[in-house]
């Protein structure tokens, strides 16, 4: 049983591990959910007490019932409520008063109904805060726990699966069961699965801080169709995989990015859930997966072998096609093909046939039996130029495929280096999938999927081994003078802040920012042109005006006292054409730097994860491109280094074709004072500093356009 000595606030304990199980509103009828729910604890062994409770019912399944759950003589553990949704509250009251400390609610009806329905999930959640009811649902399909001290089966699964070491969370009960048959054929077993429905009382934070302390669990696995609390599931993924070493992998439907294209600014249109999402999780150190299928292949390369020290990787194959194919595929994933030992070259030369390719990818050739699969992969794991195997067999009519299953296993046995195996076809190939299934090599029906989930492998491996970094204290922040800006604008009911409020804010916070000023007149312009020197560029200032390109609202390349005046006037005659609406505060003047790579930075509020930090290509082509990262706040030096990395366009930053590398640090420094003002006011809902101008290296740079939406 898992070590409760730092238990949560919830009790899982008693839903997991309960001495006494009963089940209200269960019934006689073969095939209803009720009846089966009770039929699966008693059919699958479960080492307590159940109890039926039927108001009509003398017995179920030749048990006696009681007519109520207060009429049960002794203590009950848990209640699995399977009554309707319009008296799931009159039962959770009686358990309340029985003294039940936990519950599944199996019943729909709730708030994924809407209407009344979502008050019937408030009253649920209101008699369970009164008598402290830890629940699961409503809503859900239920839970199993395989651990021979419970086996317990408190769902309407058809039945319950083998024990084995990865747990499975879902939002979706119906997802389960499909899970539950795909994971059978594969041989796969579970040590907790858990259907936790519309999430009222438990979630799945709640659920993962309780699987990381159950010895039975080796590795989690999620689906989500709705993350609430990104913040906090990041934070106890992160303390999972560090104090543990417990990889997580997440699928999270909700792909799409409707609703971005209402956002006001670059960050906020580009910033979509589920590109925030992604970086989010992979900060976090979990594996997000696309589908189920990409899930269970990684997560048993993590659950049944060892995690592997680096990317150079042996591939072991009967036929040079897909030899050829899982090598495009490590390439595509980052991993590299193993150079191996003279030792090793030696050894394939004399025990090999002459016409094999003893350089990786290995060719033992379309005749071999075990025999050349054992040399060849005993000796490519045993060369300390290797990290790991993938073992590819193709079934031709000489092919001993149930030997070579049986020596691949034995051979994976002697070494602490990962294998994985792609025993190409079905039903030929079935025998040896199902020996290679049955001792824990990971099979893969393609070998461009092996080499998939041995990069995820790789990179959970490398992320666990990063020790947290700390964000950097600036000392000289005017926090003051930022909250004055946006306390004026909010009591002003502005949501959009001028540019020149916009630099004043980033300039308190030690971003670099240009020399500028605001003109009411043209004779103001002019002086402020001469003042701030030239060349110069003008943008008209309204809150009516987000995007000032759009309305004709910028002159660039300003370089005499003439053309201030020209530009000052086409400005104003432009917008009282194109948006004559628009209240004009005047028009601001501001240094104009003609040399230096653009780039864009920004500030998204997220829903889920709070502040999100954007960095990528900047100017007009950010959106064309999108060639963009993304972190959530805050971040320190490391991750604004990587944030900056990651880009495509990284190498115009760093130095392509002989130019001069820009300075990368200052842009770094940026990112993380951007990061800090983002977490010091959450009224900033967006921001975009576009472009940034960075000089060469030691040159620093330079805020040349910003915005900010409260």
């Amino acid at each position: 049983m898992p070590d409760t000595t730092a238990a949560p606030a919830k009790d899982l304990e008693h839903i997991f591990y309960p001495k006494s199980v009963a089940v209200l509103g269960t019934n006689r009828v073969v095939g209803t959910v009720p009846h089966d729910i009770f039929a699966n604890i008693l059919r699958d062994n479960f080492q307590g007490i159940v109890y039926p409770v039927s108001p009509k019912e003398r017995s179920v399944a030749s048990v006696r019932a009681y007519k109520y759950v207060l009429d049960i003589p002794d203590p009950v553990d848990l209640a699995i409520l399977v009554f309707p949704s319009t008296v799931c509250n009159l039962a959770l009251e009686q358990c309340g008063q029985k003294g039940v400390k936990a519950a599944i609610i199996i019943s729909a009806g709730f708030r994924e109904i809407g209407g009344v329905g979502i008050q019937r999930e408030e009253e649920i959640k209101a008699i369970a805060k009164k008598h402290n009811i830890s629940f699961i649902g409503p809503n859900c399909l239920g839970v199993i726990n395989t651990d021979p001290l419970s086996h317990l089966n408190a769902s309407f699964a058809r039945k319950i699966p083998a024990e084995g070491n990865i747990a499975f969370l879902s939002q979706s009960g119906a997802l389960c069961t499909a899970v539950l048959d795909y994971a059978q054929a594969k041989h796969i077993g579970f040590s907790k699965f858990v259907s936790f429905g519309n999430k009222a009382n438990i979630n799945e934070i709640d659920l993962m801080r309780y699987l990381k302390n159950d010895p039975k669990t080796k590795v989690i696995l999620v689906y989500l169709e709705e993350i609430t609390d990104g913040t906090e599931l990041m934070s106890v993924a992160q303390e999972i995989i560090s104090e543990t070493g417990k990889p997580i992998l997440v699928l999270k439907s909700g792909r799409t990015r409707e609703g971005a294209a209402a956002a006001a600014s670059h960050t906020g249109s580009l910033a979509g859930s589920d590109e925030v999402c992604d970086a989010a999780l992979k900060q976090a150190g979990i594996i997000r997966c696309t589908t189920i299928e990409e899930m269970f292949n990684n997560a048993i390369a993590l659950a049944y072998q060892p995690l592997p020290k680096g990317n150079r990787i042996a591939i072991i194959t009967n036929a040079g096609g897909p030899g050829v194919l899982a090598t495009d595929a490590a390439i595509a994933h980052h991993l590299s093909l193993a150079k191996f030992s003279s030792e090793t070259l030696e050894v394939y030369k004399k025990s090999l046939p002459a016409t094999a390719n003893i350089k990786n990818p290995v060719d033992v050739i379309g005749d071999a039996r075990a025999d050349r699969y054992k040399v060849a992969l005993g000796s490519a794991l045993q060369d300390q130029n290797v990290d790991g195997a993938l073992v590819i067999l193709t079934p031709q009519s000489m092919t001993d495929i149930e030997n070579i299953a049986h020596e691949v296993c034995n051979t994976v046995g002697r070494f602490e280096k990962p294998t994985y195996a792609s025993f190409m076809g079905e039903k030929d190939v079935a025998v040896g999938i199902n020996i290679l299934q049955q001792r824990s090599i990971p099979h893969y029906i393609l070998p461009e999927s092996m080499c998939k989930a041995f990069a995820s492998a790789l990179f959970f491996k490398n992320h666990r081994e990063i020790k947290p970094e700390e964000s950097v204290a600036f000392s000289n922040l005017s926090k003051e003078k930022a909250a004055s800006v946006i306390k004026n604008a909010l009591a002003a009911s502005r949501k959009y802040l001028p540019e020149e409020e916009s630099v004043t804010i980033l300039e308190s916070y030690g971003l670099p920012t240009l020399p500028s000023g605001l003109a009411t007149s043209k004779q103001d312009a002019e002086a402020a042109a001469e003042r701030i020197g030239f060349p110069v560029v003008m943008k008209v200032s309204s809150d009516d005006i987000i995007h000032k390109f759009d309305v004709k609202g910028v002159v660039l390349d300003i370089r005499t006292r003439a053309q201030v005046g020209e530009a000052y006037d086409s400005i104003i005659s432009n917008i009282a054409k194109v948006k004559p609406e628009a209240r004009i505060k005047g028009i601001y003047v501001q240094k104009m730097v003609t040399k230096g790579e653009e780039v864009i930075l920004g500030v998204k509020r997220d829903p889920s994860f709070g502040a999100v930090i954007m960095f990528g290509l900047g100017g007009l082509f950010v959106e064309v491109f999108r060639d963009v990262s993304f972190r959530v706040a805050p971040i320190g030096p490391r991750s604004a280094s990587e944030m900056i990395r990651e880009i495509k366009a990284y190498h115009m930053l760093a130095g392509a074709r002989g130019k001069k590398p820009r300075d990368i640090k200052s842009v770094e420094e940026c990112i993380q004072r951007l990061s800090r003002l983002a977490l010091d006011f959450p009224e900033i809902e967006e921001l975009d500093i576009n472009p940034l101008i960075v000089n060469d290296e030691g040159g620093g740079c330079y805020v040349a356009d910003a915005r900010i939406m409260l």
